[in-house]
């Protein structure tokens, strides 16, 4: 860990347990703040990877509060992308259900895009994942949506749950940008923030 990164505070501007909980891991001192309402539409010509960056963005944006100086701000949105569409978060059972029908036996991206904000410097960047499901029965899907309700989850599912452990055949990229963090390329642009 580099010393003089834990002279900061990072702001995360998320609700999300799975990526405070990555960041912890990380050991970097961090607080959970509010971001402000975010409206999440986008621009109908945008497409996957520029979808996250996008979203990313506002978020940052949305948060007006000034940023002390050692105080860096991070927003981040995950977005699953599957023949040309963004499968975003279920309404319902019968929603997950049919998300994870479509993307099992079929190969899908992550893409998660990542803002920092300092007093004076921006960095936005997204990670893509590649994410291939087996061919799975629908029994084995209802069982995973009735165990763990992934109603909170782009694509309606989480890698670490259950349909991770018997669904995913394997995946090219971080597996911790599935979770909705890409923890060693953030790692890493924090650093290049603080000594640039």
């Amino acid at each position: 860990m580099k010393q003089d990164l834990l002279s900061y505070e990072i702001l995360l501007a998320s609700g999300s347990p799975r990526r405070a909980g990555l960041l912890r891991e990380l050991g970097i001192p961090f607080r959970v703040v509010e971001a402000g309402h975010v409206h999440e539409h986008y621009p109908s010509h945008l497409k996957g990877r520029a979808i996250a960056a996008f979203l990313a963005e506002q978020k940052a944006t949305a948060y007006q509060t000034p940023l002390g100086d050692r105080e860096i701000l991070l927003t981040a949105d995950t977005v699953v992308w599957h023949r040309g569409k963004e499968l975003g978060k279920p309404a319902g059972h019968e929603e997950a259900v049919e998300m994870i029908r479509s993307l099992a036996g079929y190969t899908h991206q992550v893409y998660t895009g990542v803002c920092l904000r300092s007093p004076g410097k921006k960095k936005t960047f997204v990670v893509a994942t590649d994410v291939t499901f087996a061919n799975l029965t629908l029994q084995e899907i209802e069982t995973y949506v009735n165990r763990c309700s992934p109603f909170d989850k782009a694509g309606g599912y989480g890698i670490q749950e259950w349909i991770g452990l018997i669904g995913v055949e394997r995946i090219r990229g971080s597996y911790f940008n599935v979770i909705g963090l890409p923890v060693q390329r953030v790692y890493t642009e924090l650093k290049k923030m603080i000594h640039t």
